[in-house]
């Protein structure tokens, strides 16, 4: 492979100059970067390269932050339930949270700006009945119902940026200075922000800065930490932080009406994006998005005026900058950059409009966690690659880079080898595909509550991370991030608006019961159901994970069982028999299976309706896989779909099988499900990937019907040019 260079970024370190001349040529690398907890030297910053500087808007300052500590970011957090044994009981609200991070906001107000609720009752206590004791952190509530729980929802300030103290934590900083969030609604910390800015854009070693990459805006997403400095609960899209005295007020003269703490506690689920949102909290979405926006608008165009390139870090203190957002482009960025944990995350960057280029940040991070004696970090790089290289060959970022001590990796030789070969590799894919719209044989919308906002990012709770209750459903996300398949995200409120799009193929509806992925009560507002049902009749297809179209109501779970075939005993048809438990003995849909089934978590007491429900795969009485004809379409379930080689192909042939269209399922295929295909009908190219770390042999399907015998190499893009 001809060597070449660019669209690779460099972390840098000091002290460490002749080491990253180096990995700039192996890598091709055209820019370095700072990171947080690394500076760049003078020598590293005259290098023949483009400078990233890391800037922290509302964190890092803490001469101005300790001077005006009435203006640290503030967050409504609530205390753990407490049981009422007597006519009094006494709640330690603050008991439960690091002190370090966050102390009781006693500057407002608290009978004002507090809550005490019966949770038993649902009632909200009057503030005439209980008191405070600031010096024990205690409300003591009189005239207690015995036996009944209450809680207190009480306004806090946060006195340490949680990134910089889990990186405190992790890479063992000592005595470094916490740094102390404030709030730019604030008076003294809106003018600061902008002010500072204009003096840093001048100093003699920023003017070198080619990227101001702001690391990011204001507000943090969710995350507090436990009394034993543990996390105690993150939400990637949480708005919680962005919460202070100051936007309440701003909210309630436009809106007129004062959103309640409750609003934002949400009974203990500080409305996690798994939440389905209430109308309140959605204005207050749009409500922040439009400031946020509005004033990160002031910051970047201070960094144009001085002559250099604003880049937004898709993470941190990220809320309100939604990149789905409608007030997203009007900032004027000039990129993004994201850190990609697989192919979704790398499609959350790529896909986001109203940017110049788009950077993806590879794992490992540089961090002694992954680089240290014993381990092997390029496991972690290969699995990385070949998981985010599908989703590229679809829709590709403008760049890549990576992160951390450039120190750490420098001692792993096989490790720098491998990431030249994946930087040469990006730098040949980029080359042919990014300006080509690849084959895509069908367009497939995902509905849930969110719909656009949430694009390639639902189902998260901490970014890109593991979780047992959701990885069921993420597995879908990851699959569609490489599929051959055009990818949409819908609300339930833009099909009610506006009915459903004419070019949709096939919908996907999948979501634990009562979220907002599946949609909650949603599903008894008749005028959904009945639109949902025509449009599968008339032709189309319908996909659902987990328990979709989920609501008890009318004798149904499932809203949409009858078109489904299948529904979920709740207990309350027991008396009914359930005679149809016949498996097919093979279908379309799991023709390419070589491994066993794994629907993750799956969904448990899942049943046919009819006679001819086609029943793909039961197990211990229960259907995980089936698939329904209704009127002149179809319909699918899935108990649960993980992530993998297999059950990626098995959704691309249920969307399919859904959207009637298996006739042209093997215009572009490999019949060796470990590899894929991806063409590009404008240049007249086609790619044949292999996604595994082995030698695959497979039968290629070259678009006009032809197939041909290939052998690829270990992680292997082989191109080929079409008849």
């Amino acid at each position: 492979m001809k060597k070449t260079f660019g669209r690779v970024t460099l972390p840098g370190e000091s002290n460490f100059l002749e080491e990253t001349k180096d990995l700039l040529e192996r890598w091709g690398a055209d820019a370095i970067r700072d990171s947080d907890g690394t500076k760049l030297d003078e020598g590293i910053r005259n290098l023949d390269a483009k400078i990233y500087t890391t800037y922290f808007v509302a964190r890092g300052h803490n001469e101005f932050a300790e001077q005006h500590m009435e203006e640290c970011q503030q967050i409504y957090l609530m205390s753990a339930h407490t049981l009422a044994t007597e006519d009094d009981v006494c709640i330690a609200f603050a008991k439960e949270y690091f002190d370090q991070q966050v102390t009781p906001d006693y500057d407002h107000d608290p009978k004002q700006w507090w809550e005490v609720i019966d949770r038993t009752s649902g009632t909200v206590i009057s503030a005439d009945d209980w008191e405070l004791d600031q010096k024990q952190h205690t409300v003591i509530v009189h005239h207690a119902q015995p036996f009944h729980e209450y809680t207190v929802s009480f306004l806090a300030y946060i006195l340490w940026d949680p990134t910089q103290m889990y990186n405190h934590i992790t890479n063992d900083w000592g005595d470094k200075p916490h740094e102390i969030p404030f709030d730019v609604r604030k008076p003294f910390s809106s003018g600061y922000v902008v002010e500072y800015l204009k003096h840093w854009l001048q100093e003699e070693e920023n003017k070198r800065c080619d990227i101001v990459r702001f690391t990011t805006f204001f507000y943090h997403f969710t995350l507090i930490f436990n009394n034993y400095a543990k996390e105690k609960f993150v939400d990637w899209c949480g708005y919680g932080a962005s919460v202070s005295t100051e936007a309440i007020l701003a909210f309630e003269q436009e809106k007129g009406y004062r959103l309640r703490p409750e609003v934002f506690i949400q009974n203990g689920y500080y409305n996690s994006t798994f939440c389905v949102p209430t109308k309140e909290y959605q204005e207050y979405i749009d409500f922040t998005q439009r400031f946020v926006s509005g004033k990160a608008k002031e910051l970047v165009d201070l960094v144009h005026e001085a002559g250099k390139e604003a880049m937004m870090f898709l993470g941190d203190n990220w809320i309100g900058t939604e990149p789905y957002g409608k007030y997203f482009s009007s900032i004027g960025l000039d990129a993004v950059v994201g850190s990609v944990g697989g192919g979704a995350t790398l499609r959350l960057i790529s896909d986001i409009p109203g940017v110049k280029y788009h950077e993806g940040r590879f794992l490992p991070y540089f961090f002694p966690d992954t680089f240290h004696e014993g381990n092997d970090p390029v496991i972690e790089a290969v699995d990385n690659w070949l998981s985010a290289r599908r989703a590229i060959m679809r829709k590709p970022i403008d760049r890549i880079g990576y992160g951390g001590y450039p120190s750490l990796a420098y001692k792993f030789p096989k490790f720098v080898e491998y990431i030249e070969k994946v930087c040469e590799e990006f730098r040949q894919i980029y080359d042919i595909v990014h300006d080509q719209t690849p084959y895509c044989g069908l367009k497939v919308a995902i509905l849930n509550h969110w719909g656009a906002l949430r694009s390639w990012h639902a189902y998260m709770v901490a970014h890109g991370l593991y979780c047992k209750q959701i990885y069921s459903y993420n597995g879908m996300l990851e699959s569609l991030s490489g599929a051959s398949v055009d990818v949409v995200f819908i609300s339930f409120d833009e099909l009610l608006e506006n009915g459903i799009p004419a070019d949709i193929d096939v919908i996907i509806n999948a979501g634990d019961a009562h979220t907002a992925f599946s949609g909650g009560d949603i599903w008894k507002n008749e005028k959904l159901v009945s639109m949902l049902r025509a449009w599968v009749y008339s032709g189309h297809g319908l996909v659902g994970i987990g328990e979709p179209t989920a609501c008890e109501h009318g004798g149904r779970f499932f809203q949409m069982a009858d078109a489904f075939g299948v529904d979920k005993e709740l207990g309350f048809t027991l008396h009914t028999d359930k005679y149809f438990h016949t498996p097919q003995d093979r279908h379309f849909i799991t023709e390419d299976v070589v491994e066993p089934l794994d629907f993750g978590e799956g969904m448990k007491n899942i049943y046919a309706l009819y006679e001819d429900t086609e029943i793909i795969a039961y197990n211990d009485g229960e259907v995980n896989m089936a698939a329904h004809a209704y009127g002149k379409g179809r319909c699918v379930y899935i108990a649960g779909l993980p992530y993998s080689t297999q059950n990626t192909r098995i959704l691309l042939r249920a969307l399919y099988y859904a959207a009637c269209k298996e006739e042209a399922f093997k215009k572009w295929y490999a019949d060796n499900l470990y590899c894929e295909v991806h063409a590009y009908p404008q240049s007249k190219q086609y790619a044949i990937l292999n996604n595994t770390n082995e030698i695959q042999e497979s039968g290629v399907y070259d678009g006009e019907g032809n197939c041909k015998h290939v052998t690829l190499q270990p992680g292997e893009i082989r191109w080929m040019v079409m008849k």
